[in-house]
């Protein structure tokens, strides 16, 4: 982690994504195994959280920016990596590895949708301090 914190030529991918809190471990698991493939094309780290606190007065919230439902939980995550052209090389290349096809389509049936990429809140972030 040395590495992340004094190079600041990093780059990041973040996200905010609701999930169904029935379906967390379910999510967990596909996200551990996706974080391994991420890595191999060159994230130095990989990140999710879930939400436990999310309300802070006179903000908005990420509850409010998803839409969050009652049965629901936030997810916010991010990936690491050592520079911008690392990351837009990854981002063209994981989509289209046939695992994360495999890990990525029964999370996105529609009959019990657990990731909803049009709830997902994404961007890519340069370092500022």
């Amino acid at each position: 982690m040395d590495s992340i914190k004094e190079n600041m030529e990093n780059y990041l991918d973040g996200f905010v994504l609701p999930v169904p809190r029935i379906y967390l471990d379910e999510y967990k698991r596909v996200a551990e195994k996706v974080a391994e493939i991420w890595k191999e094309y060159g994230a130095l780290a990989y990140f999710e959280y879930v939400g436990e606190d999310l309300k802070l007065e006179g903000t908005r919230s990420f509850v409010e920016l998803v839409e969050l439902k009652e049965d629901e939980v936030i997810v916010f995550g991010w990936v690491v990596f050592p520079s911008k052209e690392v990351r837009d090389r990854a981002n063209k290349q994981v989509p289209s590895d046939s695992r994360m096809t495999e890990l990525v389509a029964p999370l996105t049936d529609p009959r019990r949708l657990i990731f909803d990429a049009e709830r997902m809140v994404y961007g890519g972030f340069k370092p500022l301090v």
